[in-house]
């Protein structure tokens, strides 16, 4: 048993963010209305003759909602709070009341010109090829210093009525590779030319965005094709040649373990599958199964979390009242050790990092959120302090299945967090003392931008610098002391601005020079849509 956060009895402090376990505040609770300006909303089917991945239109709404048991949901709801942290329904944003004004900080600094004549006509592409031509020029319009759009899918699928899913994206060397509906299939990175395409005999239901160090990745898949079938179906992928390799269906855990919304987390040699309160972990190299939540003693882990060599176990306690405890476990085996009990009435519902450990973790009865820091022995050393709303897109799965958040970065002793931004208003990131849970400093977008961490690299966090009708977005470095940013890529205003603003929550990657974003879910309407779009110099 380890050491618990000391339960405070008395009102939160001014830069109150989520003391644990408190009293709730009586100021929290009402979710802002109007849409969510984290990410810009799909645009609506286009009139005929346009393209449907062009232009946002004016009151443009997300999409149609996904398919039941989907892992994330469509958007992020966000709740306001004031002094402490609350779990929204369909999705949550990390929220407090108020935030020091700190001093604006210069958002860019202009990278060298480019040659403003210079010009490209990407690759539309329709889904079964290398496909045909966009008859826009996407670099029209692009102005001195800006860099290229270098080319973009746009296919055209006919799909279910509640659409198709295309979460997952991988760069692999000179490709990157896209999830689309039951395929896989990698572009040559700076030109867009289909490289490979790998099949899947039923929908895919579950990518990891993690491979191993020779590109190796798991994908789970459908039983069948039928409306409800089971998510039970696993396989290992080589995406450096598309090659398949072993195939196997996951075994039961239990009379009780339904594949309901799995997640995959994988580190060295072991791929994790959780699910609805059960899990499993296989070697990838060979499938075979190391461990599972079925033969574990005692409190049963309902989720394994697996990162750079780490791993924890996610469970419940139906000896102890249903309380909750995360453990330390070895990956391989899957033995314990060391146990963080959780404290009463909360629930780990997302985290951050495994070294250390960050847990964001909620009391959904009181309305009440913490993000706590786990020492090496699983001791609390820590918890997040800060003014300001949060938001992130870490959307817990059905049954607690957790994976590394998407949208944070730990490094250093420092959680990086983006603050939510109300609409027509900028966000900022603000850097945490993991050793203290003060923020250190805060950075600015600027005009009505959103800046998302992507990682560290250099000492500098790459981030994320969202585009506008009128400007093409950008990929910035801000060092890990804090400071001004620096562009490293800046996206053509002109043509494509508009289209990369309407990039509806995407996945992005930032790799060698290039910035990859794609969107996560299509209507598949038989109508062009955006999918894929690839900057770069």
């Amino acid at each position: 048993m380890t050491e618990q956060p000391q339960p405070p009895n008395q009102p939160p402090a001014p830069d109150g963010y989520g003391h644990l376990p408190g009293p709730p505040q009586s100021s929290y609770g009402t979710p802002p209305q109007g849409p969510n300006p984290y990410a810009h909303p799909q645009p609506p089917t286009a009139p005929t003759g346009q393209p449907a991945y062009s232009f946002p239109q004016p009151g443009a709404t997300p999409g149609p909602g996904t398919p039941p048991g989907r892992r994330r949901t469509a958007a992020v709801a966000a709740v306001a709070v004031a002094g402490v942290l609350v779990l929204g329904a369909g999705g949550y944003a990390l929220l407090a009341g108020g935030g020091e004004k700190d001093p604006a900080t210069p958002v860019a600094q202009s990278s060298p010109p480019a040659d403003a004549q210079a010009s490209a006509t990407p690759d539309k592409g329709d889904g079964n090829g290398n496909g045909s031509q966009v008859s826009e020029d996407l670099n029209a319009g692009r102005k001195q210093g800006e860099d290229r759009v270098l080319w973009l899918k746009a296919p055209k699928v006919d799909g279910p009525g509640m659409g198709v899913d295309a979460e997952g994206q991988w760069v692999v060397g000179d490709t990157v590779v896209k999830r689309l509906w039951n395929n896989l299939t990698a572009y040559g990175a700076g030109d867009g030319k289909e490289q490979w395409t790998l099949a899947f005999p039923a929908p895919i239901c579950s990518v990891t965005p993690q491979t191993t160090a020779d590109a190796k990745t798991v994908v789970l898949y459908r039983e069948s094709t039928t409306e409800g079938a089971l998510c039970n179906r696993m396989r290992m992928v080589d995406l450096k040649t598309g090659k398949e390799g072993w195939s196997k269906e996951i075994p039961s855990e239990g009379f009780l373990d339904i594949m309901t919304s799995p997640t995959l987390g994988m580190t060295g040699d072991t791929v994790a599958v959780s699910r609805g309160g059960s899990a499993s972990a296989f070697k990838i190299s060979t499938g075979d199964k190391l461990f599972g939540s079925g033969s574990a003693e005692g409190c049963k882990p309902g989720a394994y979390t697996l990162h750079n060599n780490k791993m924890i176990a996610i469970s419940g306690c139906r000896e102890k009242d249903g309380k909750g405890e995360v453990s330390g476990a070895d990956p391989v085996t899957g033995k314990k050790t060391w146990t963080y009990q959780l404290p009463d009435g909360y629930k780990a519902v997302n985290v951050y990092s495994l070294d250390p450990v960050v847990l964001d973790i909620a009391n959904q009865e009181k309305n009440q959120r913490a993000i706590v820091v786990l020492g090496p022995d699983g001791k609390h050393s820590a918890t997040l302090s800060a003014e300001g709303k949060w938001a992130n897109e870490c959307i817990p799965a059905a049954g607690g299945s957790l994976e590394i958040c998407n949208k944070t970065v730990v490094d250093g002793g420092t959680l990086y967090m983006p603050t939510f931004a109300d609409v027509k208003k900028a966000n900022e990131i603000v850097a945490f003392d993991l050793g203290t849970g003060k923020a250190k400093w805060r950075t600015p977008a600027g005009d009505s931008r959103i800046l998302t961490p992507i990682r560290m690299e250099n000492g500098q966090l790459i981030a994320y610098r969202s585009a506008e009708q009128d400007k093409g977005g950008e990929v910035v470095a801000i060092p890990a002391a804090g400071g001004a940013p620096t562009a490293l890529l800046r996206n053509p205003s002109g043509t494509a601005a508009p289209i990369e603003a309407s990039f509806y929550s995407p996945q992005i990657d930032y790799v060698g020079g290039r910035l990859y974003i794609s969107v996560t879910h299509l209507r598949a309407q038989n109508k062009d849509e955006k999918l894929l779009m690839v900057f770069g110099k």
